[in-house]
């Protein structure tokens, strides 16, 4: 090499600025992301893009609208669930039917994508290796931010273009397409200063989404006490904003502009962060583990990475079950006036009585989300073996199959947990028999177990494939959410496990597709756990 080369050499591997190597580390981004980012927008935006057209269906007349609206406003319980309503239109009830909901899961996109391309990959050690190249010290936030900026943008797009063929305003959908953009690119910023504050992407993910759990329980307070979302604690929240945009109602164009300022300035905040801290470092420093007698087995070990998440999960399963079970005679009330409405809720909770029907729903709904933690759960397998921390336990005295076996029992153990908290949640806040709903609760487990199952094969199988496992869960929720919305044939709902159990309370037990289920997720952790043990171990 002539002398004249290497200063070249030097001056081409020495980033130019704080953000060069942005463009190549957004390409890769979008590179890694081309399963999973396409499954969110389309779900996403192809949700409220076609709510118009089932809720014309289901309402079909003026009238039915209006009742509807002037029923949702007069009940606290169900407003602090969806929101007020602001006008009787389609387009008005389909951004309080699914625009709120649709804005938590563009804000739980908006903060995965963020931590997977910020923290995780430093964590994994990807991040340092990239920064020795042509890459500047805030290229790998600006390419994550601008990966959720896409990904929401293609959401609103969505939005827009569907809805304005339904419902023929096109300023009123694009209002609606941006509220829930501008409500993910939000979060985005909070999952920003996350991953600067913490040296573990799951804590910063947990972090971001208690931010986003408050966000709800201050939207929700602030409905319960107005009909007209003019509490102040909308005010504090950035899901109350999203909503006081009033897509179809007189839109308030200056509500997006508070979601876009709280965007730029966390993203600024954690720009600023990122200036003062090393790479793979947190500005929070971690608390040391027990110095002895605590972590003395695999089982110790993973309780110790997992009871935060435990106790979160249980925590939320419990207030969820009250609150569902406080609106057990208000949502009855309501839907028994409306017969598809009705029949919507028997295709998801069964025949018999609306107030079983109901319930069946809810603890199904429970149930999906519980498959949620299970997955969780099972995945930190995969995390600990990609992180690097799994060579350095199985170095030792453990074998592959006990450390596996710690992580599973939080698993399936956790998800029996939550089952049994939210049913008891529930019963409490129903007043029904604790029995019977607790029996109803449990006998999700088998489904969940199923889906357990199902990502510890593609773990132990393969690896690469692991995190496929959050969009089968995603799939089945949507099929149990909505698809009884949607009309959507039988066969369809029944590609989910839950489809197969019976809608208790108020229907029979039938114990033969119970114990199907757990036969077949028994099968399916077999045949992971076998095939972890024949493969490689990845650093």
């Amino acid at each position: 090499m002539t002398t004249a080369t290497a200063p070249a050499l030097v001056r081409h591997r020495r980033p130019s600025g704080r953000l060069a190597g942005t463009g190549a580390l957004l390409r890769l981004a979008l590179r890694r992301d081309r399963l999973m980012l396409p499954v969110w927008i389309l779900a996403l935006g192809g949700t409220l893009a076609s709510g118009a057209g089932t809720l014309a269906k289901l309402y079909d007349t003026a009238a039915k609208r209006a009742d509807l609206a002037e029923s949702m406003n007069g009940n606290s319980s169900l407003r602090a669930l969806y929101g007020p309503v602001f006008a009787d239109s389609l387009g008005a009830l389909n951004a309080w039917r699914l625009g709120g909901a649709m804005a938590v899961l563009a804000a739980v996109m908006s903060l995965m994508i963020v931590v997977r391309h910020t923290r995780d990959e430093e964590e994994t050690g990807r991040q340092e290796l990239l920064s020795s190249a042509c890459v500047g010290r805030h290229a790998p936030l600006a390419s994550a931010l601008l990966t959720a900026l896409l990904a929401n943008a293609g959401v609103a797009l969505i939005t827009t273009a569907g809805l304005a063929r339904s419902t023929g305003s096109a300023a009123s959908s694009a209002a609606l397409g941006l509220a829930v953009g501008a409500t993910g690119m939000a979060f985005a910023g909070v999952a920003a200063i996350t991953a600067q504050l913490t040296e573990s992407g799951r804590l910063a993910k947990g972090l971001a989404g208690a931010v986003l759990g408050a966000a709800f329980v201050l939207r929700a307070a602030g409905d319960t006490s107005t009909r007209d979302a003019s509490s102040v604690l909308n005010w504090l929240s950035p899901l109350g904003w999203a909503e006081n945009v009033r897509p179809y109602a007189g839109e308030r164009w200056w509500a997006l502009l508070l979601l876009v300022a709280a965007a730029a300035a966390q993203s600024a905040v954690a720009y600023a962060l990122a200036g003062r801290r090393d790479i793979g470092m947190g500005l929070v420093p971690p608390r040391p583990g027990p110095a002895e007698g605590r972590m003395t087995t695999v089982y110790g070990l993973a309780w110790r990475l997992q009871r935060g998440a435990v106790t979160g999960w249980t925590a939320g399963f419990a207030l969820a079950g009250l609150l569902f079970g406080g609106m057990t005679k208000g949502a009855t009330r309501l839907l028994g006036d409306n017969e598809q409405t009705k029949e919507m809720f028997q295709r998801m909770g069964g025949q018999t009585g609306l107030t079983n029907a109901y319930l069946a729903a809810i603890i199904g709904l429970l149930g999906m989300v519980a498959a949620l933690f299970a997955a969780q759960s099972v995945l930190r397998l995969h995390n600990e073996e990609t992180g690097g921390r799994a060579e350095p336990v199985l170095a030792n005295a453990v074998g592959r199959l006990p450390w596996a076996a710690g992580h599973l029992v939080i698993a399936f153990g956790g998800s029996v947990l939550l089952m049994t908290v939210g049913g008891l949640g529930l019963a409490a806040g129903c007043g029904e028999g604790f029995g019977r709903i607790l029996g109803a609760a449990l006998v999700q487990v088998p489904a969940i177990w199923v889906l357990a199952g199902l990502t510890v094969l593609l773990y132990g199988a393969l690896p690469k494939a692991a995190p496929a496992a959050w969009g089968v869960v995603g799939v089945c929720l949507a099929l149990g959410w909505i698809g009884p919305a949607l009309n959507l044939p039988q066969a369809a709902l029944d590609l989910s496990p839950f489809g197969h159990l019976p809608k208790l309370p108020g229907t029979p037990m039938h114990w033969l597709p119970v114990l199907s289920l757990l036969v077949l997720g028994t099968a399916l952790t077999g045949a992971g756990l076998a095939a972890l043990r024949r493969r490689d171990i990845s650093g």
